[in-house]
């Protein structure tokens, strides 16, 4: 009589657990929420022992993550084992503790798959080898993600009403104002709220944010120091350009509260009077502080970003030089001859006065010679019609792809209940038909811009006749920004000795409207 052989032992099935909460609340506690979800898992996975389960000792615990993104250490940590063939099955309480995105889910999902791991929900049975178990996990995780995107909209709403009812809605503490225990509302802390007036009047005096800064940083004043209940400290530090400005564009200064694009009357008092507010404000306006490249641009180079040099074909940087230290010269210089020596371009440095006078005057002199406006206007609008014929001709193939995408679309969402690589395909899909749509919606404003901007004979004769106009009145930067407005770019070939402007024709068109308004007054 031959022995029957030993029963084969299970293969060992090497299981890590994976625990989330959403916010720190509570996970300083002895046993907290996190122990909670393990201590489940680890019975469960107990409870397979016979199949050859065991649990790793590696703690995978994202405490105070939200699910709704991948940026979580422990599940970096998670993935990164799996890659690494550690792990044999990922175990959770829920199964929005792994993810509440559906396409987050998906994309874990096919990691699983392709590295063969399961994956075990334990109050939430199904198997995710079976049709049915997927449709299963795609219903709940449709579910998580539905209620993830409610939180949002409530949180938002409610933030929004709190603002329009002036009430401060949390956030770092602020230079000037304590919150009371009791109600959470600002209140005034009368020797920060001086200090704070101290720095708009300072601004005043000194109109330089440089200025305040050493101001600040010469007494000794350093930023709000703050150490939150959780002991993070924040603050403290030297005064900086970028904290002084934070001062200046706080509507909580002025008792408001912003909320987006709009302010409402705060429920706490003002530090500043409106009048101090608007002072600053227009200093800051005049100093050009949100002027962006203009601000770089402190010698108002009109030109800088427009010009360019023909036979190279490249932009034309401005420079400058003094000599002698009395006098400041600046010039227009090819980039390639300042990259590759003199010898690789056949135009020398421009002067900038001298070209900058130049084509100013020949945008004037445009308006007064007939045949110049003629030619002026026929090449706006050969701009605008290429313009709009590229928009239309990009639009048709996009729109072709999103047939196809949706047909797609319609195919893959038919094969999501027995096949798992057709949920991540669905994902991938969702995503590309996003994106095309957003292109579809900026070629339909590029098409209507290119409509709408084709320009009569009159509009044209308004906007230079503006330009003359207005010209003399504005400032170095003013000029700068309009000369932008109004020009596209200018080409300077010195070989053959000529200058191409070519115009922006929205620009011209915006300074025409500008002056009807003027003209009918």
């Amino acid at each position: 009589m031959s022995k029957r052989p030993d029963p084969k032992p299970p293969t060992r099935v090497r299981c890590a657990i994976y625990t989330r909460k959403s916010s720190q609340d509570g996970l300083e506690q002895e046993f907290n929420s996190l122990d909670a979800q393990r201590e489940s898992a680890e019975a469960y996975i107990a409870s397979q022992k016979a199949e050859g389960w065991t649990c790793l000792a590696d703690r995978y615990d994202d405490g105070g993550f939200t699910g709704g993104n991948m940026d979580r250490p422990a599940l970096g940590r998670l993935m990164a084992d799996i890659e690494a063939g550690k792990v044999d099955c990922v175990v959770v309480y829920k199964v929005d503790r792994l993810s509440r995105s559906l396409i987050d889910f998906a994309r874990l999902m096919e990691l699983f798959d392709r590295k063969k791991i399961s994956f075990v929900s334990v109050t939430q049975q199904f198997n995710t080898t079976q049709s049915m178990g997927r449709l299963t996990l795609n219903i709940l995780l449709s579910f998580a993600q539905f209620e993830r995107e409610i939180i949002s909209e409530r949180t938002r709403d409610k933030i929004a009403a709190s603002r329009r009812k002036g009430k401060w809605s949390g956030g770092r503490r602020i230079l000037g104002y304590d919150v009371d225990p009791v109600s959470k509302r600002l209140v005034v802390n009368e020797a920060e709220a001086e200090l704070v007036r101290e720095i708009f009047r300072m601004y005043v005096a000194k109109k330089s944010l440089l200025e305040v800064c050493r101001e600040l940083n010469g007494r000794g004043i350093r930023t709000k120091a703050v150490t939150t209940p959780k002991g993070y400290a924040y603050g403290g530090r030297e005064w900086d350009k970028a904290a002084v400005l934070k001062i200046f564009t706080n509507v909580l200064y002025r008792g408001r509260v912003r909320y987006k694009t709009e302010t409402f009357v705060g429920e706490h008092d003002a530090i500043v009077t409106d009048a101090l507010w608007n002072e600053v404000h227009e200093l800051l306006r005049t100093n050009g502080r949100s002027g962006g490249m203009l601000v770089r641009n402190k010698h108002g180079a009109l030109l800088k970003g427009l010009i360019h040099c023909g036979p190279c074909g490249v932009m034309m940087g401005h420079t400058t030089t003094n000599k002698g230290g009395s006098r400041l010269y600046r010039y227009y210089t090819c980039y390639r001859a300042q990259k590759q020596g003199w010898d690789s371009c056949p135009c020398r440095s421009l002067p900038a006065e001298q070209i900058e006078g130049f084509v100013i005057e020949q945008i004037k002199r445009i308006g007064k010679d007939p045949d110049l406006l003629s030619l002026t206007l026929a090449r706006c609008r050969e701009e605008l019609g290429t313009r709009g014929a590229a928009a239309e001709s990009e639009m048709a193939d996009v729109e072709r792809e999103l047939t196809r995408l949706h047909a797609d679309l319609r195919r893959t969402a038919g094969d999501a209940a027995t096949n798992g690589h057709a949920v991540a395909r669905l994902a991938d899909l969702h995503l590309k038909v996003q994106a095309a749509d957003e292109r579809v919606a900026t070629l339909r404003a590029e098409i209507a811009e290119a409509d709408v901007g084709r320009m009569s004979k009159v509009e044209v004769d308004a906007a230079l006749a503006e330009f003359d106009g207005v010209w003399t009145r504005l400032s170095p930067k003013e000029q700068a920004r309009l000369m932008r407005t109004l020009i596209q770019r200018v080409d300077y070939d010195a070989t053959k000795g000529s200058v191409s402007i070519t115009f922006h024709p929205l620009g011209l068109r915006s300074l025409g409207q500008r002056a009807a308004p003027e003209n009918a007054a």
